[in-house]
């Protein structure tokens, strides 16, 4: 059954739409942090693989952001590259200090995000 859910998991990847995509990584991510900010666990834990994830996530809309050949028009990348900075710091302070309000944060920006994101791919 897993193997399964895999495989589905990368045909969708493939043929979902840009947009689409980053939203449900967004989505994924913020499924991620509120399930350890509703566990309450320490440093070590699934909070930990949680900001690993999103700050990975996150390292990559970034590196897209400051692409010189990237489609999106500057003020766009701006927006995200600026974004990105503060989730760099907001996920540091996190894992060096973990608390309700700053993990909380993340998975604000990154549901927003998303919902935006879907918007678009509806208009």
């Amino acid at each position: 059954m897993r193997k399964a859910a895999d495989i589905y998991g990368k045909v969708a990847t493939q043929t979902a739409r840009p947009r689409e995509l980053e939203a449900s990584l967004l989505v994924k991510a913020a499924r991620l942090l509120q399930s350890a900010k509703d566990e309450g666990d320490g440093p070590g834990s699934a909070l930990n693989a949680a900001l690993t994830y999103n700050q990975r996530l996150w390292s990559i809309f970034a590196s897209a952001a400051v692409d010189p050949d990237s489609p999106l028009p500057k003020e766009i990348r701006n927006n995200i590259a600026s974004i990105s900075v503060f989730i760099f710091k907001q996920t540091l302070e996190a894992q060096m200090k973990p608390a309700p309000d700053k993990i909380a944060a993340l998975i604000n920006i990154n549901r927003e995000l998303a919902a935006g994101l879907r918007s678009i791919e509806a208009a």
